[in-house]
């Protein structure tokens, strides 16, 4: 079953203040939220009265085909689950009350995170994003681990409005700003009125921003949210996403989390900051302990193992981490975003950079781009470390220096076609996820870039209609 289960009598505390805020009319919507495969949240408005009167106690209905689209919501062959022969039939969206948020930026407008369950079973779906990671968060339980976790996200804020890109053919956006603004308050302070509303509203809504600065680019910016155990900061990953680009949109701009927008634009990150904890203590696991046998910089045994099973893995589940034909092109030299896989100590050439000492010791991975779903990419490299715990795998030495010229060691894949050759010979994956939902993430990627490659680009006509 899933794991809503309660006693009949049972009633959530948050339920409680949903009714009451119901009844008082300061809520007079609900919409109900799932996360599909591109990390996109759909669902339903509800009004307020019916969702207490059916959807409390049935859930939400939606198509099972949310779940076996691309990204133009087509229906693609090869996805076994749902297709033209199950007839595309229901799935349920159950509510998940710890994820219930108040949205100041949609007045009388609550939100509440689902999960996916199949209505006469009672079953979650296994190859929906979220359940995905609850399940590698269960197999970390049930070794005694818990893994806590916090999201960076990097996003160009732009000029142009979608309608009027649109409109256009999609050229290349104007962004806000015209020079590098990394750190740079003056720039980042031109934008304020946005980024103040996001820390803020955010925040009101459960998803705590920390910090928001320039980046490495004219109108790019950052933001991070507070670190906390691993699904809910992958809970409020997906929030940020979709309520940012709400809020911007309500607001008069309009932003992207686009890997690489363009390829002379420094391409927005998606970080994961990662530590390893003993789940019934509630202690941290990366740095050894007195008495216990100490790495590098004060990794633990187990830090170690779970640091090289991420290492280890990560052009084979490239698919979780990068999704799309153009995340790939994120990956360039000298350009902020890693290529090679190795680590070093505050190194940001590398790919996975350790940071922090004693209890803060953790490691930012730093191969995800803004593009990610969080689910699916936090599940990856959850089930990688775990990987390497099991297997005991050997940490590679630290690298020093300029990590793009490492040799000898494994890169990143250079293209999606890359990378799903890659998930399509590993053994690890199958053994962390499961041949099913394998299977399912390799044909989304098939599709994806069957899709591009059917395409004639601007750059086939620039490079051949007159010289080809």
């Amino acid at each position: 079953m899933s794991d809503h289960d309660h006693a009949p009598d049972a009633k959530h505390p948050r339920l409680v203040e949903l009714e009451a805020m119901v009844r008082d009319g300061a809520i007079d919507t609900i919409v109900v939220a799932i996360t599909d495969m591109q990390g996109r949240l759909m669902g339903k408005r509800v009004q307020g009265q019916a969702f207490l009167d059916g959807v409390v106690a049935h859930g939400a209905h939606f198509c099972t085909y949310l779940l076996g689209t691309d990204m133009e919501m087509n229906t693609p062959a090869g996805f076994e689950l749902m297709n033209w022969d199950t007839g595309y039939g229901d799935w349920v969206a159950e509510p998940i009350w710890d994820q219930l948020r108040i949205l100041p930026w949609l007045p009388g407008t609550a939100m509440v995170l689902a999960d996916v369950v199949d209505g006469d079973t009672g079953l979650e779906i296994p190859i929906a994003p979220r359940t995905i990671l609850k399940r590698q968060v269960a197999r970390a339980t049930a070794a005694g681990f818990a893994l806590k976790a916090g999201s960076e996200f990097e996003f160009y804020v732009l000029r142009d409005s979608w309608e009027e890109l649109a409109e256009k053919g999609w050229p290349v956006p104007r962004t806000f700003g015209h020079y590098n603004e990394d750190y740079h308050l003056l720039q980042a302070t031109k934008a304020e009125p946005l980024h103040r509303l996001l820390r803020n509203q955010m925040t009101e809504a459960d998803v705590p921003i920390e910090f928001s600065k320039g980046e490495a680019a004219s109108g790019q910016h950052e933001v991070n949210i507070r670190y906390d155990h691993v699904l809910e900061s992958a809970d409020r990953s997906v929030v940020f996403k979709h309520g940012a680009k709400e809020i911007a949109y309500l607001n008069g701009w309009a932003i992207t989390f686009m890997a690489k927008p363009d390829h002379r634009w420094t391409g927005s990150s998606g970080h994961l900051h990662m530590s390893l904890w003993d789940v019934v203590k509630d202690t941290p696991h990366m740095a050894a302990q007195p008495g216990e046998p100490a790495g590098p910089y004060e990794l633990s045994q187990l830090g170690q193992h779970f640091m090289a099973g991420m290492m280890q893995l990560s052009r084979e589940l490239a698919v979780f981490i990068a999704p799309f034909v153009n995340s790939y092109k994120r990956y360039a030299s000298l350009s902020w975003a890693p290529v090679n896989v190795v680590w070093g100590r505050d190194n940001r050439t590398t790919g996975f950079r350790l940071v922090g000492r004693g209890p803060s010791l953790h490691i930012e991975d730093r191969f995800p781009g803004g593009d990610m779903n969080a689910y699916l990419t936090y599940a990856a490299m959850m089930g990688a470390g775990l990987y390497g715990i099991e297997h005991e795998l050997p940490l590679d030495p630290e690298f020093k220096g300029n990590g793009y010229l490492a040799k000898g060691v494994e890169r990143m894949p250079r293209a999606l076609y890359e990378a799903i050759w890659e998930l399509e010979r590993s053994e690890a994956a199958v053994e962390i996820f499961g041949q099913d939902v394998v299977d399912h993430y390799l044909n989304a990627a098939r599709v994806e870039q069957e899709a591009y490659d059917s395409v004639v680009h601007p750059w086939d006509r620039e490079r051949y209609l007159e010289r080809g």
